[in-house]
């Protein structure tokens, strides 16, 4: 009879996955559906965030500080809102650049040694920022 309890258990086992993998495919939205604006916004939130929370922005600054960290992200969002900002429509891209500028600025407070003006992360795409 165990073996038969191995079996029931492998069973029950197999259906929840197939249950929860069934719920999975129903809440996923096919990319596909997706249009380019909201990808490259949502792209652009996430990198923004992650920026913030290695400048220290967040919850817990001592240990989620890492500047260069943030100097990558802050660098990879500035590619995206210069690159996008033609094809997202100029409502969309304003309060990306305010973002954006606002951890580059962010960035150059928590520095102990800043960067010269010109050559902080994102600035070869956006310009100066002060």
């Amino acid at each position: 009879m165990p073996a038969d309890r191995d079996d029931d258990a492998d069973a029950a086992r197999r259906a929840r996955w197939e249950e929860q993998e069934r719920a999975a495919s129903a809440a996923t939205r096919d990319i596909a559906d997706v249009p380019a604006v909201e990808v490259i916004t949502t792209t652009a939130v996430h990198l923004l965030s992650a920026a913030a929370v290695k400048l220290g922005l967040a919850d817990d600054p001592e240990a989620q500080t890492d500047l260069d960290e943030a100097r990558k992200l802050i660098n990879a969002l500035a590619g995206l809102v210069t690159a996008g900002a033609p094809e997202i429509s100029d409502m969309h891209a304003r309060s990306l650049r305010d973002g954006l500028r606002s951890v580059q600025l962010a960035f150059r407070e928590a520095s102990l040694i800043p960067d010269p003006i010109g050559q902080g992360p994102g600035e070869k795409w956006t310009g100066p920022v002060t």
